[in-house]
């Protein structure tokens, strides 16, 4: 699948206020969670729109990461962007190896077995604490376990297409 620079990659999402002075809580799908703040200039959607913010500063928190945007002065301003989602122009991360992909690479793709079952697409990615799961939409929801050799036997995003090891009746 050709993808361009310039398509958003979202990273998070601002999950509320944090503090009096406008700082905000961020709820990071990068991995590590504070590789969020790598990226200085963010779009976020508010109202539908995407606008560009500055982020002045920011630091991992006990419950995540924390950042202050420019212009966001008050817990007012900072609540008001909350559930914004966070986003990055698809050229401004690093750039992949052979054979690597972004987890945003793999929306959409489908979902097989070594059979050649067909198990649907994936609609999401979930992290646990065990591994990471594909939510694959299909006749039904199925949940699989991310897990590289075992249960994922072959990711081909260019074709979209994941082979698993998987009983389509678990």
């Amino acid at each position: 699948m050709a993808r361009s620079d310039n398509e958003l990659i979202r990273l998070g999402h601002i999950a509320g206020a944090y503090g009096v002075r406008g700082w905000v809580r961020v709820a990071s799908h990068t991995d590590p969670a504070a590789g969020i703040l790598d990226h200085r200039i963010w779009r976020i959607r508010v109202d539908g729109t995407w606008v560009e913010v500055d982020v002045t500063a920011g630091r991992r928190h006990p419950r995540g990461v924390v950042a202050k945007l420019e212009g966001c002065d008050d817990r007012d301003t900072a609540e008001s962007y909350s559930g914004a989602e966070i986003a990055v122009p698809r050229a401004r991360l690093p750039a992949l190896g052979e054979g690597d992909y972004y987890w945003t690479d793999l929306i959409g793709v489908s979902v097989v077995t070594r059979d050649g079952t067909i198990l649907g697409v994936v609609d999401r990615l979930m992290h646990t604490g065990a591994n990471d799961v594909l939510v694959v939409k299909g006749e039904r929801e199925t949940l699989i376990p991310f897990v590289e050799d075992q249960v994922v036997l072959k990711v081909d995003v260019d074709g979209g297409r994941i082979t698993v090891d998987w009983d389509p009746e678990f």
